[in-house]
């Protein structure tokens, strides 16, 4: 009995042993729900390892960072803004690494230290069934057609709506966002507080919404089309980021060579991002099919402030 007991506890302790070589790797990511459950599944169906996952808005997910600044816990960061890139590799936070299979991803889309996952772009989601005439432009949503039937994200809450503000101000001035203030257009808080009525059927469209969300929609028989004005639009590339404190770097850079593998990059087709690597395949339109309102980051992002209060002060009216 005895001897059956030590080999019991001693094939228990080698169990042990051999889970516990094998860290998780967490993750916390801005991107969508299903997403990081459906790459963690594939990522440990294909090499043992346990991601753990906080996933939220990215608001919520910086605000977990900086709290946790003293004693970081993140490996992976997988962000909804390229900005957020741009400031942890100022900060050195970063662990500079370029995956083999992020050959095929456009030189735009990755740096030393960041990779895109996949690709959103801008657009307005219209409902069919509003009764409003189906719009092709930005501004066929300052018509009286659409009054008080429009909703916005808040730039200030969203990285992506902050950019397609700040290129079309650039490029337009402010009269098509005044335009839309004087139709009534309501500022509705995040991506989701902007799509929901709209697809309620309480409001006609969303000026500026994020082009995935509404076609996961649409696929799911939603009341929802998504137009890209063919004047232009901007994208908001989602970059994967290795944290330079992670203890666990390898696996880390396992779980970026994941998602980029053909596995991975299918698995971002199949939310209706657009894959970072070009040679991927989407049922959705790509980068080639849109036009790309060009945005200097650094100077849009030095006067982040100064559009924020333009774009409040016109909405305040």
């Amino acid at each position: 009995m005895m001897t059956t007991f030590v080999r019991a506890s001693t094939a228990a302790a080698a169990i042990f042993a051999a889970q516990a070589a094998i860290a998780d790797v967490t993750v916390y990511t801005a991107g969508p729900a299903a997403l990081i459950e459906q790459l963690a599944e594939g990522f440990k169906a294909e090499t043992g390892i346990n991601i753990e996952f906080f996933q939220a808005t990215t608001g919520q997910v910086m605000a977990r960072i900086e709290a946790e600044a003293a004693n970081p816990v993140v490996d992976v960061l997988i962000s909804a803004s390229w900005d957020t890139a741009t400031d942890f590799t100022e900060r050195g936070w970063l662990l500079p690494y370029t995956s083999p299979n992020a050959a095929s991803v456009p030189d735009f889309l990755k740096t030393d230290t960041a990779v895109a996952q996949g690709v959103s772009a801008l657009a307005i989601a219209w409902n069919p069934n509003s009764g409003t005439p189906r719009p092709t432009e930005w501004s066929d949503l300052t018509g009286a057609d659409f009054n008080n039937l429009v909703t916005l994200p808040d730039p200030a809450q969203s990285g992506a709506t902050f950019d397609l503000v700040a290129a079309l101000a650039s490029s337009q001035g402010w009269d098509l966002f005044n335009g839309l203030a004087a139709n009534d257009a309501i500022v509705a808080g995040a991506n989701a507080e902007a799509l929901n009525p709209v697809l309620q059927g309480a409001k006609a469209a969303v000026f500026g919404a994020v082009d995935y969300i509404s076609l996961n929609g649409q696929a799911k028989g939603e009341s929802i089309e998504v137009i890209f004005p063919a004047s232009g639009t901007v994208i908001a590339p989602r970059p994967v980021m290795i944290m330079e404190w992670s203890q666990n770097q390898d696996d880390a850079k396992a779980f970026v060579d994941y998602i980029l593998s053909d596995a991975g990059q299918a698995i971002v087709a199949g939310q209706n991002l657009m894959p970072a690597r070009s040679d991927v395949a989407a049922s959705r339109p790509l980068i080639a099919d849109l036009t790309i309102l060009p945005i200097d980051a650094a100077a849009v992002y030095a006067s982040r402030g100064e559009t924020l209060a333009t774009f409040a002060e016109t909405f305040a009216q």
